[in-house]
């Protein structure tokens, strides 16, 4: 997957929730591209930056909050809860690391 075969959005700004679901479209579309994988973590950044016009630190922090939406949860089940489940474990591994404790 690259930056050209994902749709561009025309603004980085929120748009208005559609009826549908009460997401964006700038949340679906975020939902679609956390649905690709991508082979090398710098291709995924500059796309990021192509398609939202974000910064990747921008981009992950409307992530979190777009996935503890139940709206999100609504339209993609397995995607949010694979993305939770990533986030906790490194919340995880950083508190150990912070905590100086080894990871099991």
């Amino acid at each position: 997957m690259n930056a050209a075969e994902m749709p561009k959005l025309p603004d980085a700004q929120p748009t208005q929730p559609k009826p549908s679901g009460g997401l964006s479209e700038r949340d679906h579309t975020m939902l679609a591209f956390e649905k690709q994988w991508w082979k090398a973590a710098g291709s995924k950044e500059q796309a990021i930056r192509e398609i939202f016009d974000l910064s990747s630190t921008r981009y992950y922090q409307i992530l979190n909050e777009l996935i503890e939406k139940p709206e999100a949860l609504a339209v993609e089940p397995m995607l949010v809860k694979r993305l939770r489940r990533m986030r906790g474990t490194r919340l995880n591994a950083r508190s150990r690391s912070r905590l100086g404790m080894e990871q099991r």
